[in-house]
């Protein structure tokens, strides 16, 4: 059975989406398994993606691949380029605002406007939420005016702040590398802020029945993509060292910062 290969959340240029079709053809070759590539754009709910029966190698949220049962398979995950990820599959929350609103702290932001994408994302959703925690107080246990979602994408979190619906908005810190590096126009006007702990960057995962000759199959080519030489200019374009195997367990931090929001009463990031 051919399998699929989606690299959906981290589609968001044509230059990222091609790279990212031409590592799959990549892979199927050096693994022998056959894999097509598919899109599943947005509004396309992702959860759908995730079920699939032949899913093969697809970018999974770490939140929801901790919490799947049964769980699909962790391949490995990406390793990004740049000295804040000190060469680890980890990647970040970034609050970003527009510069030509003057926001020169987080904090400045509060009694505005914050968006969020879906409430099943963790860096669109549960990692900025954890990291308000440290901001709320007694007297002060809402940051903001409005909490606006589900903005569904980090491209609608940039267009809701191009047009000034909202003040500050979350990012997934690789997705908004990936746009800075093939179309900067995008983010020209906007700055981060603030960032939030490293947290394990979305897995590619494979369906939870893949038997485990086509599972190890795939897994050595991901980690062996890293020294390809022909992969060279793909992996850069992708902004990737390669990458790394992770385990499920690793995945389990997303959970504990959803218990500690919830103890705390704050259902949203708001």
């Amino acid at each position: 059975m051919t399998l699929i290969a989606c690299a959906r959340m981290y589609n968001v240029t044509e230059t990222a989406r091609q790279a990212w079709a031409d590592l799959f053809a990549w892979v199927a070759e050096t693994s022998g398994i056959a894999l097509t590539a598919i899109d599943h754009p947005a509004p396309a709910p992702l959860e759908t993606l995730w079920e699939r029966a032949d899913l093969g190698c697809a970018f999974m949220c770490g939140w929801p691949f901790s919490r799947a049962r049964p769980q699909p398979l962790a391949l490995a995950a990406p390793v990004p380029l740049g000295s804040r990820y000190r060469g680890q599959p980890v990647y970040f929350t970034d609050f970003i605002v527009r510069r030509d609103r003057g926001y020169r702290s987080l904090a400045e932001t509060f009694g505005g406007r914050i968006a969020w994408t879906v409430e099943t994302s963790h860096s669109g959703f549960n990692a900025p939420r954890h990291h308000l925690l440290a901001y709320r107080s007694a007297e002060r246990p809402r940051l903001y005016s409005e909490s606006l979602g589900p903005a569904v994408t980090p491209a609608q979190c940039l267009a809701w702040m191009a047009d000034g619906r909202v003040d500050v908005a979350p990012m997934d810190s690789f997705a908004l590398d990936l746009i800075a590096r093939h179309e900067p126009e995008r983010v020209a006007e906007i700055a981060v802020i603030e960032s939030t702990a490293a947290a394990p960057i979305p897995p590619l995962v494979a369906a939870p029945d893949l038997n485990p000759e086509r599972r190890a199959a795939l897994r050595r080519a991901l980690l062996a993509s890293g020294g390809a030489p022909e992969l060279a200019k793909v992996l850069a374009d992708l902004g990737l060292s390669g990458f790394a195997a992770v385990a499920a367990d690793d995945y389990g931090i997303a959970e504990l910062w959803d218990r500690e929001a919830r103890a705390a009463g704050y259902p949203r990031p708001e």
